[in-house]
């Protein structure tokens, strides 16, 4: 069986389920914390200015500015997520398996991600502090642990990027996005059709993602190994 053959509504569906139930402030106390959002607000600044440089290349800036606005932002993307898992038995009969596995591994990636930051709220909650710095975000991802899942995090992205660079060399996905953009209105899913084609547009941009990809990986793998390490500067780049 070929890697894209195992996708359908069930599999983009258990995703979203697990990115439910971690959202859930009843299941999950800790989404009602404070540090939450100031967490995710200090990540989103943090990531913008480790790939400034990325945001400032013409050709590279739609996909980085996808990267820090539809798959890791300072936002909640539960009304997105709850659009796929309403429309998902739908989209499986005409979307690309591509496009499908986009969606199913961008809500495994934000679900993944706000797992991570739920222990990281969990650490900063312990403590007496109440502001934000490079020092006690490494403390808290310390505290946090698991290197593992840190890495399937970076690898959920390259895979979200990867099936979109995919998706741009398929013949008729872009005239299927632009043919959605009615239906999905009227059905109340804008914001999902938009996401994809937001998706599609910024990875055409590149004309190969490859070398994006790699910018993207390997910084962050660097970024996350420094970090657990206690290194004094983490996110300082190399010149």
């Amino acid at each position: 069986m070929r890697h894209s053959e195992s996708v359908n509504a069930q599999w983009v569906q258990r995703r979203v389920q697990w990115h439910r139930d971690l959202h859930d402030p009843i299941r999950q106390p800790l989404n009602t914390s404070p540090w939450l959002p100031e967490l995710r607000r200090w990540q989103s600044q943090r990531l913008a200015t480790s790939f400034s440089d990325l945001l400032a290349d013409d050709r590279m800036r739609p996909a980085a500015t996808f990267f820090l606005t539809d798959l890791y932002a300072d936002r909640d993307f539960t009304r997105r997520d709850q659009n796929i898992a309403k429309v998902v038995p739908l989209m499986a009969r005409w979307l690309p398996a591509s496009l499908l596995r986009a969606l199913g591994d961008a809500v495994a990636l934000g679900a993944l991600s706000h797992a991570l930051d739920l222990r990281m709220v969990r650490a900063l909650s312990a403590t007496a502090v109440r502001e934000l710095d490079a020092q006690r975000y490494g403390a808290a991802y310390r505290s946090a642990g698991c290197p593992r899942l840190r890495c399937y995090q970076i690898d959920l992205i390259v895979a979200v990027g990867q099936t979109l660079d995919r998706a741009v060399h398929k013949r008729g996905v872009s005239g299927l996005l632009r043919a959605s953009r009615v239906p999905a209105r009227l059905a109340g899913v804008a914001d999902l059709q938009q996401f994809l084609e937001r998706g599609f547009s910024a990875f055409a941009a590149l004309d190969g993602a490859s070398d994006f990809l790699h910018t993207i990986a390997s910084r962050e793998r660097e970024v996350s190994r420094r970090l657990f390490a206690g290194h004094g500067k983490p996110f300082a780049r190399e010149r």
